[in-house]
């Protein structure tokens, strides 16, 4: 009696596996066909659209470009100055530990 309980459940598992992957790969090919189609649209709304309106977009992309320029430079310069500051606390512990008689 053990084989037939045996066999359904390794049929049930192989089963729930079939369906799991068949669901996976619809959901890949889904998800692929969907960015093709979006990519194709902002394609031909890119070809149709007038000089004005790209030269609009564009300047969206250059401003942003520019805000995303300054933060960069801020964070830079805030690891500058925090280095900076590394420098001299260690200079003054090395002067510090100098001056201590031994």
């Amino acid at each position: 009696m053990a084989a037939p309980q045996t066999s359904q459940a390794v049929r049930r598992w192989i089963m729930t596996a079939a369906v799991a992957g068949i669901t996976i790969t619809g959901t890949i090919y889904g998800a692929g066909l969907k960015t093709d189609r979006e990519v194709k649209q902002e394609r031909k709304r890119y070809q149709q659209a007038s000089p004005e309106e790209m030269i609009s977009h564009l300047q969206i992309a250059r401003d942003d470009l520019g805000l995303k320029k300054r933060e960069m430079e801020r964070k830079i310069a805030g690891f500058h100055e925090k280095r900076r500051l590394k420098e001299i606390e260690a200079q003054k512990l090395k002067d510090h530990q100098q001056q201590q008689p031994r």
